[in-house]
């Protein structure tokens, strides 16, 4: 994984991040809660197809997926790692400044929302990922890299 650099993303890159619904996010809670993504059909095919491919752990984290059940979305380790495939393009991967990373092949765009922990959404993809990680992951985007071999095999590059 490269060190954070920052991202010149263009109006056309599509990503993913939406509010996050955050009913309980912390790994004590008996489940997750969020909300479910509502994209395009072309997009939700390739979230379906993701759901498929995803890891039954992530960090060491066992599978856990978040109320409301859905293809599109994905947690593990009881809201510690929360995933929605198809979420909108947030406003600002459009700023020169924003932040970004690459995991084993898949770029994200970083943010840092204040008393949280990281949300990262995928860039340069057909269906726009996002990853929201609890406060223990402030400073740790390593769990991005157990999602990245489902991620580009079911979400082909928008490039």
């Amino acid at each position: 994984m490269s060190s954070h650099r920052p991202l010149g993303l263009p109006a056309a890159v599509a990503a993913a991040v939406l509010l996050l619904a955050a009913a309980g996010c912390s790994p004590t809670d008996a489940a997750a809660s969020v909300e479910v993504p509502t994209p395009p059909a072309a997009e939700a095919a390739f979230c379906q197809a993701l759901a498929k491919e995803l890891p039954d752990t992530v960090a060491g984290w066992e599978r856990s997926d978040p109320e409301p059940g859905s293809e599109l979305t994905a947690g593990w380790g009881d809201g510690a790692i929360v995933l929605r495939c198809g979420v909108p393009r947030p406003g600002k991967m459009s700023d020169p400044k924003t932040q970004g990373i690459e995991a084993d092949g898949v770029n994200w765009m970083v943010e840092r929302p204040q008393g949280s922990g990281p949300r990262l959404t995928s860039t340069y993809r057909k269906a726009y990922i996002e990853v929201t990680l609890d406060e223990r992951y402030a400073h740790d985007v390593t769990p991005l890299a157990d999602l990245a071999a489902s991620v580009r095999k079911t979400v082909p590059p928008s490039l």
